[in-house]
């Protein structure tokens, strides 16, 4: 029986400009994201020893960011807000545990601290290898397939759709052989996931339309 994949949540996490900007470079430079970053601290690190760091804190009064709200009835109207990072996590973590995380990324990256991991025979060690090799999976399923850019103009014409799909241009796939590339598709695409995408995963949903419509 297949595993239910754990669904995530998006949590805001207020922090001062200066370690906004730190992480969010460190995050550049390593070719992923924030919470790709909290998550492997999280994963190798035992939730005691980051719990033991200390927190970097919210920023402080002066500390503020204008924005432009994009919603809502002050739709357009200028905000000055906390500085803030934004990651998407399974439910349950604690926003100060993300930062130390975070923070703790930080100084394993500058050389300051050092991680000595767990005897591999131990039961949480074991557990977390055990993580780590699903998510390795996912990972390696993902990049099987290259992501492909949306469709500017949106799904137009049939090869529109088996582009978005992942078909070769001249192909004639059956609904069978669309329904499972698409299912492969969406376990990468979905919001939900750990590579999630709302525009691709938006684009699947019409190329598969598209498609169901004219294959017989």
């Amino acid at each position: 029986m297949a595993q239910k994949r754990e669904r995530k949540h998006s949590y805001v996490v207020p922090c001062s400009s200066a370690f906004r900007d730190t992480v969010s470079a460190l995050a550049e430079a390593r070719g992923v994201n924030v919470a790709d970053i909290a998550r492997s601290v999280m994963l190798i690190v035992p939730n005691e020893t980051i719990r033991a760091c200390p927190d970097p804190g919210e920023p402080p009064p002066g500390d503020r960011e204008d924005v432009v709200l994009k919603s809502g009835p002050s739709a357009g109207k200028p905000w000055r807000r906390k500085p803030r990072l934004q990651v998407r996590l399974p439910k349950g973590y604690d926003i100060a545990d993300i930062r130390r995380a975070l923070g703790l990324a930080l100084a394993m990256d500058a050389g300051d601290v050092a991680v000595t991991l767990e005897d591999g025979r131990s039961p949480r060690a074991r557990d977390r290898l055990r993580e780590a090799r699903s998510d390795m999976d996912r990972l390696r399923n993902a990049l099987s397939l290259l992501a492909y850019q949306p469709v500017e103009r949106g799904i137009e014409t049939f090869a529109d759709a088996l582009y978005v799909l992942g078909f070769h241009p001249h192909s004639r796939p059956t609904q069978d052989d669309i329904k499972v590339r698409f299912r492969v598709l969406a376990q990468i695409y979905h919001p939900d996931a750990m590579l999630g995408d709302t525009d691709r995963m938006s684009q699947l949903n019409d190329a598969i339309a598209f498609l169901r419509r004219r294959v017989a």
